[in-house]
């Protein structure tokens, strides 16, 4: 088998009004920058990441790999159209020029959105498709966050999807689309089946470690059978205003009869689930108090949700951070806080130095928080992470420092590119240990808790104010398809 790769992933929130753009592409933040050729199996070897999944799968199986390219970036507001088109156009280029192929896979997010395309991901199908063809197998991975269209669906031939959140079976899913290539490259293209929820699941809901996520993802275990046989869910990313927004249910199948089946069958329990799912918010005043009220030794973690620069927000709000002033909590620390101004203004005095501070609050809505500061700690940004779900990665925060508000012990974690704070080796990068903090203020949805649970006596989500809309009820969309509720 002779298959072409190639990754182009991006998750839009479309409630930011700052477009992304090529050069977000281009440079390494929370993932490599964009890789061409070769480079997309070397630098990606190892790691947990959909096309690294399923080039090991494949290279074991024998099969030459012709890659492409591979790129993402850190999630924001739409893609511009010179961005989304200078790499579709290089990626049906080199489909173009390559001869005997089998078949192509595609390492997507799903929940893509440009200027010009609600639908991203769909119009990348079908300008490939017009240059490999109707029958040349097709198969994608996706985030669980994608918003799946009836144009993927169609232009695909098989889409498989993360089943966990944090994703640590990133890998896992690229693996199991090699195996959907290997046997439509056999046997054909399988029967396939598609069910849109009919409710908005808000992200940090979504969390499979507890039910009801827990409980819908391990029953796709069920429908997993030889050949094509697969049932998969993606439930969707709630910041994206499109009409397909929202959860999705795929099943795949040797027979058109058995794969409508599944799918239906599977739908039930999506649907079932709607009042199961938790979507309880504290607000900054009352997680702060009840951190505050823990008695045990290991730290409080709090999640700033709506502040995470993992679904498209900011990274600078400051609502969290003043309550943590106001209320004089000890031994706290945030982070990552973006703000590369203020960033640059501390590696210029040096270690050790005070100085008056604005800090973040520069996106639309918020206002810096204005104190005196303690140079704590300064750093170049590279961050080899430790925990599972990024491990043999590097972030790439630019330069970086550590702040403490003066007069309290709270410290503040400063990077200059957007990272959203998941993996505890970003804060032992500024020379601080996290287990000793009594509160850790992560802007972070839910990838944070992989790392942070195991040390965490409690995990509490918060939600201050910031571009990512957790409680779905203030939220005013304008595309959704009528019917589609909020919980």
């Amino acid at each position: 088998m002779r298959i072409a790769i190639a990754g182009f992933q991006h998750e839009t929130n479309t409630f930011v009004d700052t477009p992304t753009q090529l050069s977000d592409f281009e440079q390494a933040d929370s993932w490599p920058e964009l890789l061409c050729g070769q480079d997309v199996l070397n630098t990606t070897r190892g790691m947990n990441l959909p096309i690294a999944g399923f080039a090991k799968t494949a290279l074991a199986d024998e099969v030459e790999l012709r890659p492409i390219l591979w790129c993402a970036a850190e999630p924001g507001g739409n893609v511009a159209d010179h961005a989304f088109d200078t790499i579709a156009e290089r990626i049906t280029t080199a489909l173009a020029d390559m001869t005997q192929l089998d078949g192509v896979y595609l390492d997507l997010h799903g929940a893509m959105v440009t200027e010009s395309w609600d639908d991203g991901e769909g119009e990348l199908l079908s300008r490939i498709r017009q240059v490999i063809g109707p029958d040349l197998p097709l198969v994608a991975s996706l985030d669980m966050h994608a918003n799946i269209s009836r144009r993927m669906v169609d232009l695909s031939d098989a889409m498989t999807i993360f089943r966990t959140y944090p994703h640590l079976d990133m890998a896992n899913t690229g693996a199991r689309a090699f195996r959907m290539m290997r046997d439509i490259c056999t046997n054909g293209p399988p029967a396939k089946a598609w069910r849109q929820g009919e409710y908005l699941i808000p992200l940090h809901s979504q969390y499979t470690r507890v039910d009801p996520a827990k409980t819908l993802y391990n029953a796709l275990d069920a429908f997993d059978g030889p050949g094509a046989r697969l049932v998969e869910l993606a439930v969707g990313f709630t910041a994206a205003d499109t009409a397909d927004c929202g959860p999705s249910v795929l099943a795949y199948s040797a027979s058109q009869a058995e794969a409508d089946a599944m799918a239906s069958q599977f739908f039930a329990k999506l649907q079932a689930a709607e009042k199961q799912f938790d979507t309880s918010l504290l607000s900054s005043k009352e997680a702060i108090e009840t951190a505050q009220r823990a008695s045990g030794r290991r730290p409080v973690v709090i999640a700033d949700v709506q502040d995470n620069p993992g679904a498209g927000a900011s990274s600078d709000t400051t609502g969290l951070l003043r309550e943590l002033v106001h209320q004089n909590a000890p031994l706290a620390i945030l982070g990552l806080l973006h703000d590369p101004q203020l960033a640059a203004k501390a590696h210029e005095l040096g270690k050790g130095a005070e100085f008056e501070a604005e800090i973040g609050g520069k996106s639309p809505g918020d206002a810096p928080y204005r104190a005196q500061v303690r140079i704590h700690h300064l750093s170049d940004g590279q961050c080899r992470y430790t925990g599972e779900m990024y491990g043999g990665g590097v972030a790439t925060l630019g330069p970086s420092v550590a702040l403490q508000i003066t007069g309290t012990q709270i410290h503040v974690l400063v990077t200059s590119i957007r990272n959203q704070c998941l993996d505890l080796a970003q804060i032992r990068l500024f020379n601080l240990e996290p287990e000793d903090a009594r509160i850790l203020c992560v802007k972070s949805t839910a990838h944070f808790r992989a790392d942070f649970e195991p040390i965490a006596q409690e995990v509490l989500i918060c939600a201050a104010p910031g571009q990512f809309p957790c409680e779905l009820a203030d939220v005013s969309y304008t595309k959704l398809r009528p019917g589609v509720r909020k919980i």
